[in-house]
């Protein structure tokens, strides 16, 4: 039965490939988001943007909230690898 069912989905087959391709750049996509390294760069970022006046006082809390917010997931889930870069 494997044999004919891979026969008769082979049509499907680029369709199939697209789809796993795509998973894979979404996986790496939320490794390098949710990496602490990344996170604290722009966290630093951020505090630069504020002391050099780019940014108010209140887009600084909202910004710096939502990347605490982020540290916290990767931290819990044990997301991103800590240097930055993503693995598999």
């Amino acid at each position: 039965m494997g044999l004919i069912s891979e026969v008769l989905l082979l049509p499907f087959a680029p369709a199939r490939g697209a789809s796993w391709a795509i998973r894979q750049v979404i996986q790496e996509a939320e490794r390098i988001y949710y990496d602490p390294a990344t996170i604290r760069a722009e966290l630093a970022r951020l505090e630069e943007q504020l002391e050099a006046g780019e940014i108010t006082e209140e887009e600084f809390d909202r910004q710096e909230d939502e990347l605490l917010d982020r540290l916290e997931t990767a931290t819990r889930t044990g997301a991103g690898t800590g240097d930055g870069t993503a693995r598999q």
